[in-house]
């Protein structure tokens, strides 16, 4: 590689991502990750376009005060992780600074609430369910940096203890056809193996002595190769059935302060009462619908997943005020016809639909409460919701993913 591509630069910034953002001579932006703003580093580029480039770390000549060793010896090679060479006040710190410059800039909100930022209870150690890909030997492993290659892995700092306990004891053969190996811990170290194949075929994977379900998910459907299809997670003392195939927030700690600020919020609002009417759109297995159906006259839950549905119907079996649909939101929104109280969303990292947007500002529910992963993606959608006579009332973040850049957050919108 030519030396032109190599450059001595001094970071300014963090970019959503994981970043820090610097300058090359010509004025483009460049992207460098593993570094922190302040740092001056040698770089070498790895990807060019016409207004900005992506680089590699080098050596870092001139370290930020903030910088701290970090936790693992994979970070650096391993996609996983953002922030671990920075503490964990510093990185609540970044992440409200990136969500509130997300806001301004794609948003184009003047007015911003200050950004309330909930830490997470545990720094490390919080996953309750991990993804790990093979390499071409068997060994579990994650991707590098922006690629597509497995490297093994001999340790992780995210997942809870007893998924930190089993997967060293996991063992395959190297099968191309087996996409992708899950491990998710419930209630009582409660542990399941989730297996996603590309064929019908179930691979081979002996568990004898081990206390595992274990579950094999493929075109051809899902099939309990040991144990139960589905494990039970408990939230502020409220268990949930989740399926193999079901989606549930992976810091359970989290998930319940995130449950008890909404609660919180639209009991202020006076939304908590057996009068109002909820849309919990994007329901999943029903962690927030399970919390409001109590206080609320009418819940309608909207959820694509089959087996998410099915998670549902059993999380919330005792209650009657309960109406669900399994259909994609942007189908089901625009044939709603009474106006809700309250819409609550949790859309998946793409933000809203064109088509939900549209049914939202229809429908012109009085409240929404937008739960997002992406805050782009929000800062998007809240551009659309203020032109359409919504105004921000708050937003908190709540770091679902520390170590990472990841941002999760919850706004309530008035209109």
């Amino acid at each position: 590689m030519s030396n032109n591509s190599i450059h001595t630069l001094t970071l300014t910034t963090f970019t959503y991502g994981g970043d820090a953002l610097g300058r090359l001579p010509d004025g483009r932006a460049v992207f460098v990750p593993f570094t922190l703003p302040g740092e001056t580093v040698r770089v070498r580029l790895v990807e060019e376009k016409a207004r900005y480039a992506r680089a590699e770390l080098l050596e870092v000549l001139t370290p930020a005060a903030e910088r701290i060793t970090p936790h693992c010896v994979h970070f650096g090679k391993c996609g996983g992780c953002h922030y671990q060479h920075l503490s964990y006040k510093a990185q609540l710190e970044a992440k409200a600074d990136i969500l509130s410059d997300q806001f301004e800039r794609i948003g184009k909100l003047d007015t911003l609430p200050v950004v309330s930022t909930i830490p997470s209870e545990r720094p490390f150690n919080y996953r309750n369910h991990v993804q790990f890909h093979l390499t071409e030997k068997g060994r579990l492993g994650y991707h590098k940096p922006r690629s597509e290659e497995v490297f093994p892995i001999e340790e992780c700092h995210l997942p809870e203890a007893p998924i930190n306990h089993l997967w060293p004891q996991l063992d395959f053969d190297a099968i191309p056809e087996l996409v992708r190996v899950g491990i998710r811990a419930g209630a009582n170290d409660d542990l399941q193996v989730i297996l996603e194949s590309r064929e019908p075929l179930a691979p081979e994977l002996l568990v004898e002595g081990l206390p595992v379900s274990v579950v094999h998910l493929s075109p051809g459907g899902t099939l309990v190769m040991a144990g139960s299809e589905s494990v039970i997670i408990e939230v502020l003392e409220r268990p949930f059935r989740v399926s193999a195939d079901s989606f549930f927030q992976v810091n359970t700690h989290m998930a319940g302060l995130m449950v008890e600020r909404l609660l919180d919020e639209l009991k202020k609002m006076g939304l908590l009462n057996e009068t109002s009417t909820v849309i919990d759109a994007y329901c999943g297995v029903g962690l927030f619908s399970a919390f409001l159906s109590p206080h609320v006259g009418r819940l309608i839950g909207i959820e694509s997943s089959p087996s998410a549905c099915e998670d549902f119907v059993v999380n919330l079996d005792e209650y009657e005020n309960i109406e669900l649909y399994e259909a994609p939101v942007e189908i089901v929104l625009p044939e709603i016809q009474k106006k809700p109280d309250l819409l609550l969303l949790d859309p998946p990292r793409a933000g809203l639909d064109r088509r939900v947007m549209d049914s939202i500002l229809g429908l012109k529910p009085q409240v929404l409460a937008y739960i997002s992963c992406d805050p782009a993606t929000l800062a998007r959608d809240a551009k659309k919701l203020a032109a359409g006579g919504y105004r921000l009332r708050q937003i908190a973040l709540f770091d679902m993913f520390p170590q990472t850049y990841h941002i999760e957050c919850l706004s309530f919108w008035l209109c």
